[in-house]
């Protein structure tokens, strides 16, 4: 990647008081009194006090969903069942071209009353209508819709887990040029958030999809292209290991892991916990679904492990991390496990013993705590436990699982620090952690950048170890970079 040599004056490395200077050549920083002996010209950025830190990342992004659901038929501010049959009558009587009628981001779990196949046929009897929960674990479906996709009809018209593949993967993908300019377009609105990279678990060829999308100009991001077990023949064949420069990349991309299911989500209640659930989403599955069962798990983990893969696995329940666990231990390896959402106390030590990361995502804590109260009323305690991980020895690392949360790791890290996004007090104060760990768990271990370092880097209006919790959430960014380059200025000189 090209990269001009810039002297960044007056600027305030996080923490720091006292501004200083920054030279970055050839990508790296540098001290700034080495200016002088730089070779060739530089240019001078007087950023006048503000402060600068590494870089940020989110951990956990399903990028294409993100960029897409955003043309589907918004759901996600519906309360109730009853708000959702409205959204779906309105966007019918647009009367839209599309043959399928697509919603995104209702949440269920909450409801006052259970979505049924017959509510959806009232309003919608001849055109299929295919609305995704926010999870993306499940799916509402009308008479038509079922007929449309060749699937036996059910009495509630929502397919769980496994059961949505059918649906998901029949539905009219946007053509690869429209889809790469929709995540170049999401690409750089990350970028003026202050993100410098993504772990990327979409449910695609990744190496060869952000190839393809770096080679067209999307320039804004790094990626770890992570690949899920549909792709893994195909990404083996590629012959690159966990963070191998992918080809084609130009320094932008690199091999991520393999992506694991080990069971469901907290909204759709299927995430596999020891105590069953007081209202279970699926009766026949009271504790929630297994989607990997224990000896499956491990042959995967010596499979990918053998090909240099890291393993991350989705795991939610207190009782599919605890198999998770037993997995990693057996084949004796380390990896991610991610969301991490319910732990164990007897768990907690082994995330330190086995040196495990633990991606998780605190905007959900936020927004799930009402669901969490509802569905995990005895366990509370043990949801969402950053700080315990964090003592436990986890390697943590804060994402945003977009869509599902909004992909701004500002959100991300005020969730963190605060566990409240409303007038309410903090949800189990107990589990926040300090802004310098949450800002740490952001930027892949240390957030203060040091000479040195690759000047991925991004520059603030505000320090954000000082900053209020509304103040993180908004915080303003004034510009980001990787290597050295531009890539969001709020003075838009790149």
């Amino acid at each position: 990647m090209d990269s001009e040599q810039v002297l960044l004056r007056n600027v305030r490395p996080l923490g720091s008081g006292e501004p200083t200077e920054l030279l970055i050549i050839d990508g790296v920083l540098r001290p700034g009194r080495e200016a002088g002996q730089a070779a060739g010209p530089i240019r001078e950025v007087d950023l006048d006090g503000r402060t600068v830190l590494r870089g940020l990342w989110d951990s956990h992004v399903h990028f294409g969903s993100s960029s897409s659901m955003q043309r589907q038929l918004d759901l996600t501010r519906t309360g109730s069942a009853a708000d959702v049959i409205i959204a779906v009558a309105e966007r019918l009587a647009e009367q839209p071209p599309d043959p399928v009628i697509i919603g995104y981001g209702f949440r269920d779990a909450n409801w006052p009353e259970r979505p049924t196949r017959a509510a959806l046929d009232r309003v919608a009897p001849d055109r299929p209508v295919v609305l995704a929960s926010n999870d993306l674990h499940c799916c509402w479906l009308n008479t038509a819709a079922f007929r449309h996709f060749g699937i036996a009809e059910i009495e509630d018209g929502m397919l769980r887990e496994d059961d949505t593949g059918p649906v998901y993967a029949g539905l009219e993908k946007a053509p690869d040029e429209q889809a790469d300019r929709w995540a170049r377009e999401a690409a750089a609105e990350a970028a003026a958030r202050g993100l410098v990279g993504i772990v990327e678990l979409e449910r695609q060829l990744n190496p060869v999809v952000w190839a393809r999308r770096v080679a067209g100009g999307n320039r804004s991001l790094r990626v770890e292209c992570g690949v899920n077990t549909p792709e893994l023949p195909a990404a083996l064949e590629l012959g690159l290991r966990t963070g191998d420069p992918v080809p084609g990349g130009e320094g932008l991309l690199t091999m991520g892991p393999l992506k694991l299911f080990m069971d469901g989500s907290l909204n759709t209640r299927t995430a596999y916990c020891h105590e069953r659930y007081p209202e279970p989403g699926d009766p026949k599955h009271d504790h929630g679904i297994l989607l990997l069962p224990f000896d499956d798990l491990v042959e995967q983990l010596q499979q990918a492990t053998g090909a240099g893969l890291e393993c991350a696995v989705h795991a939610i329940g207190d009782r599919a991390v605890a198999i998770t666990l037993d997995a990693f231990e057996k084949v004796g390896c380390s990896g991610r496990i991610e969301h991490a959402q319910l732990i164990t106390r007897r768990d907690l030590p082994r995330f330190g013993r086995l040196g495990m990361i633990a991606s998780v995502q605190p905007d959900h804590a936020v927004v799930d705590r009402d669901v969490t109260d509802r569905h995990w009323p005895d366990r509370t305690e043990r949801a969402y436990p950053f700080r315990d991980l964090l003592a436990a020895g986890a390697t943590l690392r804060l994402g945003s699982d977009a869509p599902v949360s909004p992909l701004d790791p500002w959100l991300t890290i005020a969730a963190a620090v605060h566990r409240s996004a409303d007038d309410r007090p903090s949800w189990h104060p107990e589990q926040e952690i300090d802004v310098a760990a949450a800002l740490d768990a952001s930027t892949n271990g240390r957030a203060r950048p040091e000479i040195g370092d690759v000047a991925d880097l991004v520059i603030t209006d505000l320090d954000p170890l000082t900053a209020t919790t509304p103040q993180l959430r908004t915080m303003p960014v004034h510009a980001t970079m990787i290597a050295g380059r531009w890539t969001w200025r709020a003075d838009g000189e790149f």
